[in-house]
């Protein structure tokens, strides 16, 4: 059955040279984008040798997406969960893997909390991406700890190709559960320099978030642990503002800025609100030394706090920092043949108003990599060190392989390992009285290795890519009966996954699949089970059409197969299928309408046990964005 499904599933990927004749040419952009994340430098997206998928401004307008999940959903191998809607807990799994073991980079520097390890990706702010970067396998040997799924990079708007001139855009939104949200920005460009600044609100009332069951409850207290039938509401105010500028030598000097505030309400017993503040800021300096060397040197700090109450009673404050400062050498070494070396050093700190065991952490990693070109064979290497006053020394490494069948398409083979760090909770979380202990100080790094093969396909009308992978991961960190974390032997991750998209006269067509196996091989009671809330399969396929001069239309369809709550898989969520229409329409030469409409049956499904989606919603969008439209 597992070699039918998966035979079949890349029968269907590889397929759209076949039913996309006549070839229709994409555009040039699509086909010729720029990614930096998959080698830590400029690189055209159909010659990077790993699994990478962009999601471009364009991209984002046209799916009127109301969240950073809703973007990311329909990339191959990525699946969500969210505790109850807007602002609620979402979490990514990467590949089968944990989301904490998936690295997310705001402009370059690292997001998230230091004490959970754990991205808010709920309180991003949509409309000040302007794109967003998901390489997919291990990436430890570039970006050290937590890349053992991959890594998600998001770029806030920067103006560059706005024009010159100060260019103001903005929006307004109104929507189901009394969701509003107002944008409002300015951006221009010169030959030297580029800025952006934009705010951005959000308010929501919001559903009942959880149908859990309370302590002492037949059949015990589960989900939330609570009962509080009320709509819990997210508000949500966010600003960025990015500008750079290119001297007389060369030389670039580019900053940027981001915080949201969010104010989110749930269910509970020990907190039911969470005022919340996420801050990553920076400053890049790229010199070109000479003809064949270029050093650049960031400096940054992200910051993530959270404040919990319990209706109008303090019950917990968390604030982590992370201070990032890197130094990255670029050499050309000969035609198609670079080289990297650089360090990082990165210094975490939790404040709290619980008594961690130790609050304060440095790692200091030296990379390097080389790239080298030689007629159709390409050639990828990576290797870093890392040393961590909190879990000692970690060496990863990873070397890919492409090979070009002929000018469209390349095939590719790689090997890569990679860690994850046990977080400051696992690590230091102060033990109750009278309770089992909450952390431990004995853990290891999760340790991973990954190898895959891959094809994929740029044609003028546009790609295509399968790859086939397997992780293995040690030293899995879980907890165990008492809540304790604890690592356990390994986990064993298979999987293909397949990525398309076409451009067919009006017609626009991105379809994305994946079939997984994440299994538990550790010798506990719960070996051979399967991994908690990863999907089996999932499939998304979105269609766009220009309709006539100023109208389009365009229809979204997500499939997501079934899958366990729990490590024992007593628990069984079903699958579901969302199906979503949306449209614009131009106004003037600068004015939009947009609507939308999602869940378009009023489908009832989960993501988590006890925690409720939102049904059948509708979306009217009013946006003015001079050179855009």
């Amino acid at each position: 059955m597992t070699i039918r499904l998966t035979a079949g599933l890349a029968a269907a990927l590889g397929a759209s040279s076949a039913w996309a004749a006549p070839p229709v040419a994409a555009p040039a952009e699509d086909l010729n984008d720029v990614v930096v994340t998959a080698t830590r430098s400029p690189q055209r997206t159909r010659e990077t040798l790993a699994a990478t998928s962009v999601i471009t401004r364009a991209d984002i307008v046209r799916r009127q997406a109301n969240s950073l999940a809703d973007l990311l959903v329909d990339i191959p191998s990525i699946t969500q969960t969210n505790n109850g809607g807007l602002g609620k807990q979402t979490s990514i799994n990467l590949r089968g893997t944990d989301s904490n073991q998936v690295l997310v980079l705001v402009d370059g520097v690292r997001y998230g909390a230091a004490s959970t390890g754990l991205a808010a990706l709920a309180d991003f702010p949509v409309s000040q991406i302007e794109r967003i970067e998901i390489v997919r396998g291990p990436r430890s040997s570039l970006y050290g700890a937590d890349a053992v799924g991959g890594v998600i990079q998001i770029f806030t708007r920067d103006g560059q190709g706005a024009g010159a001139g100060a260019r103001p855009y903005g929006s307004v939104s109104a929507g189901t559960y009394k969701t509003y949200e107002g944008n409002l920005g300015v951006q221009g460009a010169t030959q030297r320099s580029h800025y952006n600044v934009s705010l951005s609100g959000l308010t929501s009332d919001g559903f009942d978030a959880c149908t859990g069951r309370p302590f002492g409850a037949p059949g015990g207290g589960a989900g939330c642990f609570a009962d509080q039938p009320d709509d819990d509401g997210y508000n949500r105010y966010a600003g960025s503002a990015r500008a750079g500028y290119r001297f007389d030598n060369g030389w670039q000097l580019s900053g940027h800025y981001l915080r949201a505030d969010g104010d989110n309400e749930y269910d509970g017993t020990t907190t039911d609100q969470s005022d919340s503040i996420q801050e990553v800021y920076g400053l890049d300096l790229d010199a070109p030394l000479t003809d064949f060397w270029t050093a650049s040197l960031a400096l940054a700090r992200s910051r993530d706090l959270s404040t919990n109450h319990l209706g109008d009673v303090f019950a917990s404050r968390f604030d982590t920092e992370r201070d990032t400062v890197s130094f990255q050498n670029d050499f050309r070494l000969a035609d198609n043949q670079t080289a990297i070396i650089g360090v990082d050093h990165r210094q975490d700190e939790v404040t709290s108003s619980v008594d961690f065991k130790e609050n304060k952490r440095a790692n200091t990693g030296v990379f390097g990599q080389y790239q080298g070109r030689y007629g159709r064979h390409a050639l990828q290497l990576a290797a870093r060190g890392d040393e961590n006053q909190a879990y000692g020394s970690n060496v990863t490494g990873s070397a890919t392989y492409g090979y070009d069948i002929d000018a469209a398409h390349t095939v590719t083979a790689s090997y890569g390992n990679a860690f994850n760090a046990p977080t400051f909770n696992d690590l230091y979380y102060p033990d109750t009285p009278g309770f089992p202990p909450a952390s431990n100080p004995d853990l290891d790094p999760e340790e991973s290795r990954t190898a895959e093969l891959g094809l994929k396909a740029a044609r003028d009308w546009g790609r295509w890519s399968v790859h086939v992978y397997e992780t293995r991961i040690d030293d899995e960190i879980v907890l165990d009966a008492n809540f304790t974390p604890q690592n356990v032997d390994s986990v064993r991750i298979r999987g293909i996954e397949g990525e398309t998209t076409a451009y067919l006269g009006r017609w626009r067509v991105h379809s994305a699949a994946h079939w997984l196996e994440a299994k538990n091989e550790s010798q506990d009671a719960n070996a051979g089970n399967d991994l908690a809330r990863r999907p089996q399969y999932a499939a998304s396929l979105a269609v766009d059409r220009d309709l006539f001069t100023r109208f389009a239309a365009g229809a979204t369809a997500r499939v997501m197969g079934r899958r366990y709550n729990d490590l024992a898989n007593t628990n069984e969520l079903g699958g579901y299928a969302l199906f979503g229409l949306r449209g614009s329409m131009d106004l003037a030469d600068d004015w939009q309408v947009q609507a939308k409409i999602d869940n378009l049956l009023d489908r009832d499904y989960k993501t988590v046990a006890f925690y409720n989606q939102p049904g059948r919603t509708a979306t009217l969008t009013l946006r003015y964005a001079p050179g855009e439209l």
